[in-house]
């Protein structure tokens, strides 16, 4: 499709910034068959964490939300089949993409992939999914006033299906070609494909899961053990302004496609380094409350929850992390604003661990 034209034109140039996050993300993978033989234990603990971060957050940014966390994580874990309302019924949609996935060898891809993705994703809603766009569709920003702003024009519905097919040709013969970084082509395919926006509903999504999907074929596995909808999701805003730079002039040929591939080499490598973080947290030596003061002065944002904790350092309960925190808090190193689930913790205290 349009992004895989001229790739030499496009991006045989890559900017300063863009060279460091790719350096860094090559880092971080060689980083990761090591982690898989010395700590697999670890590596368990973060998948099972990330799945679940990745299938929430990926869901909110559409709008689908289970306001009970306890409740989304037993439908995302299979521990319930009743499903009260279509935002549980679109979440179990995306457990069972991610899963279909993640489990299960999906290759090679083609449109008839994208398709099942999207019937996974609707499956239990009354909406039928599994098949591209009838009719014409617009991208828009709704103001809160009601007016609507068109953000860009999709592919005509009539082209949509040549589209596709054309987009991973394209895609397939580039990295063939191996002329340029994976990670670089895997952004224009997603960038490509939303773009043409194949379906009614859920386009984004889809291009999420592909995001993971087309990563780890290329040895890029961190999205399982960090989740990468997650930073998405914290970073909405410079998601959607990446995307809509980068789109502007698509259908002539003039658009610029690196606000959205400097976005996603740094959402990845940022996933690169949270992981290193808790790898090299996990493999501290002494008691689980020394790793967790450890991680907790040294790693932690300032800012923090105890999930942050939980997640940071596998293995320790919430009892664990809550006596150390109050103990930091007794030394005047942390402060609690706020009480129960929704507290967050602040470090006031910023020398370095002793």
């Amino acid at each position: 499709m349009r992004s895989f034209a001229d790739l030499d034109e496009l991006i045989g140039r890559v900017p300063a910034r863009v060279v460091t996050r790719l350096g860094a993300i090559d880092f971080g993978c060689g980083s990761e068959a090591l982690y898989r033989d010395q700590m697999p234990g670890l590596l368990t603990g973060l998948a099972d964490r990330a799945r679940v971060q990745s299938i929430t957050a990926s869901s909110a940014i559409e709008g689908v939300v289970v306001a009970d966390a306890d409740r989304a994580e037993r439908i995302i874990n299979r521990r319930t089949s009743t499903l009260r309302n279509r935002s549980e019924q679109e979440l179990a949609g995306y457990r069972d993409a991610q899963d279909y996935l993640f489990q299960q060898d999906w290759r090679p891809l083609n449109s008839g992939l994208l398709l099942h993705l999207h019937r996974l994703l609707f499956a239990h809603t009354a909406m039928p999914g599994g098949a591209f766009k009838t009719e014409d569709n617009l991208v828009v920003d709704r103001s809160p006033d009601g007016s609507t702003t068109v953000r860009f024009k999709p592919v005509p519905a009539a082209r949509t299906p040549f589209a596709v097919d054309d987009l991973i040709d394209r895609y397939q013969q580039a990295v063939a070609a191996g002329e340029h970084h994976p990670v670089l082509l895997s952004g224009l395919f997603i960038l490509d494909l939303l773009v043409i926006h194949p379906f009614e509903d859920g386009n984004g999504r889809v291009a999420r899961l592909l995001t993971n999907a087309m990563l780890t074929e290329h040895g890029y596995t961190v999205g399982h053990y960090v989740s990468l909808e997650q930073a998405v999701a914290e970073s909405a805003d410079a998601y959607y302004k990446a995307l809509l730079e980068s789109t502007h002039g698509w259908h002539d040929g003039t658009a610029d496609p690196w606000p959205w591939l400097s976005y996603l080499t740094g959402v990845i490598a940022g996933a690169y380094a949270v992981f290193a973080d808790r790898a090299a947290a996990a493999k501290t030596p002494g008691t689980k409350q020394q790793r967790i003061r450890e991680h907790i002065l040294r790693h932690a944002q300032v800012t923090f929850r105890l999930a942050d904790v939980r997640t940071a350092v596998p293995g320790v309960s919430d009892q664990t992390i809550r006596l150390v925190l109050e103990q930091l808090k007794n030394e005047g190193k942390v402060r609690a604003d706020g009480t129960g689930r929704a507290a967050t913790w602040t470090r006031t205290n910023t020398a370095p661990f002793e």
